[in-house]
């Protein structure tokens, strides 16, 4: 029997290109994805990725009265002691003004390390978290940047791709990348949930 119309699933984040990259990885076809409420502010209290997802999915959660999913994400030094980490996006006001941060620290050392961690969680209509994934990708922080794309991408090299994170190609981004790795974990269960796969 066909659906009356298609599942509904609230991206909890006002980003419009994360709402976009976030639907692309799941291949969600017959499904309605919308972003949250114009406006919404979530504060993220969370001690780890995976806190601030659960949290953000389950408010969207509760207030939409839809399925919601959200992920966290941020970057780790390593010889930054992990630095930004769960402050990635508050590290400078800017995407600019972090990368001159970040490079600033970090220095001429050649011990450059890191890794993108990400974390998925997602909630039912009722605001309780039916499922969650992470995903890493290791490489390291090149002293220049390298291709164009939004946060850390062109300052982050992908051993594995011999490419920055902003020139990896969408497919590359989805295999080798922390979202796309958390998103392939986690999307065979959410088309179930949403009765959009074979149980």
């Amino acid at each position: 029997m066909l659906a009356a119309s298609p599942s509904v699933l609230v991206i909890a984040s006002g980003n419009a290109h994360k709402v976009a990259e976030i639907t692309t990885m799941l291949h969600a076809v017959g499904l309605e994805v919308r972003q949250q409420p114009e406006g919404l502010e979530i504060e993220e209290t969370g001690c780890t990725y995976l806190e601030n997802a659960r949290l953000k999915a389950q408010t969207v959660a509760m207030l939409t009265g839809c399925w919601s999913l959200a992920d966290d994400s941020g970057l780790e030094v390593d010889a930054l002691g992990g630095a930004p980490g769960l402050y990635s996006a508050r590290y400078a006001p800017t995407d600019h003004e972090r990368i001159h941060r970040l490079l600033k620290e970090l220095g001429r050392t050649p011990y450059r390390s890191a890794s993108f961690n990400s974390a998925m969680a997602l909630a039912d209509p009722a605001g309780q978290i039916a499922v969650e994934a992470e995903g890493i990708c290791r490489g390291e922080i090149l002293t220049t940047p390298q291709g164009h794309g939004g946060g850390y991408d062109p300052i982050f090299w992908v051993r594995e791709a011999g490419l920055s994170y902003a020139q990896l190609p969408h497919h590359l981004k989805e295999k080798l990348g922390s979202r796309g790795k958390a998103a392939r974990q986690l999307a065979p269960r959410l088309l179930q949930l949403l009765g959009l796969a074979a149980a």
